[in-house]
């Protein structure tokens, strides 16, 4: 029998969402979407749903570097991304599970859920910055995390330019600032590397079905990256895929609900 063409495959080192919209859940549906093998590294255990974050158990961070290392010393993960880490000895061993991985890692620095519930330790924000940021690709800011991670009020298009700056100069390779948060008719995404910057601008969709956005994005990011894209036609599908995933949400529990992983950018749904 011939042998196959290997799958790309991908890891995700995040929390898990109970309700199935955000987190380890919404990464591996997105994967899935794009074709490319899932795998994961469970940081933390939530009591979630549309409505909020009930409780959160985080995991000892020992079962956590051995998850990545048991994940990359035999499915070969080409690219990785981080999600929900919870404190700062999980942030701490996550760098060290990922010493001397050469793929593309996307920090998606998630701080506090789409529901408002704080979902990272104050003292983790200082290791994500000191220890994590230097080993991203790209990292994956929403406004209030800019302000976090640059310093700085972030209410303008030229502010995001000014964080995204400031975010590179902690040693991260490129920055998608993402401008959900902002007021205004369009979606303002602004990315920048070390050489140039790029704005994407999207139709902004009135909804509150918005549960697990940022992970599906940055998900979606580094299923391209493993399949061989490079960062900004990564992003640029990314971007297409959240904004239908969206639109086609399916209206699921009574609070801030999930997208649709089955979405495509052509419009509808995959089933």
């Amino acid at each position: 029998m011939p042998n196959k063409p290997a799958r790309a495959t991908a890891l995700t080192i995040a929390g898990s969402d109970s309700g199935g919209g955000a987190g380890i859940q919404a990464d591996l549906k997105t994967f899935h979407a794009f074709g490319v093998f899932g795998t994961s590294a469970v940081t933390a255990v939530t009591a979630q749903n549309t409505i909020g974050v009930q409780a959160v158990q985080a995991l000892d961070p020992s079962i956590v570097r051995r998850q990545i290392e048991s994940v990359r010393t035999d499915l070969a993960p080409a690219a990785a991304k981080t999600g929900m880490l919870a404190d700062a000895d999980i942030v701490r061993a996550v760098v060290a599970g990922l010493q001397g991985f050469e793929g593309p890692l996307v920090v998606d620095p998630v701080m506090v859920a789409t529901s408002g519930d704080r979902l990272l330790h104050p003292e983790a924000v200082d290791a994500i910055m000191d220890e994590l940021l230097p080993l991203a690709t790209l990292v994956t800011p929403n406004l209030p995390e800019a302000e976090i991670l640059a310093g700085r009020t972030v209410s303008t298009e030229a502010d995001m330019s000014a964080a995204a700056s400031a975010i590179l100069a902690r040693g991260a390779g490129a920055v998608l600032i993402k401008g959900g948060h902002m007021a205004g008719d369009e979606v303002v995404d602004l990315f920048r590397n070390g050489e140039s910057e790029r704005v994407w601008r999207t139709p902004r969709i009135r909804t509150t079905e918005t549960h697990g956005t940022g992970c599906t994005l940055s998900a979606a990011i580094t299923a391209g990256l493993a399949s061989g894209l490079t960062l900004e036609p990564a992003i640029e599908r990314g971007l297409a895929f959240t904004h239908a995933a969206i639109a086609a949400a399916p209206g699921l529990g009574s609070g801030r609900g999930p997208l649709d992983h089955w979405a495509h950018p052509g419009g509808g749904s995959r089933d």
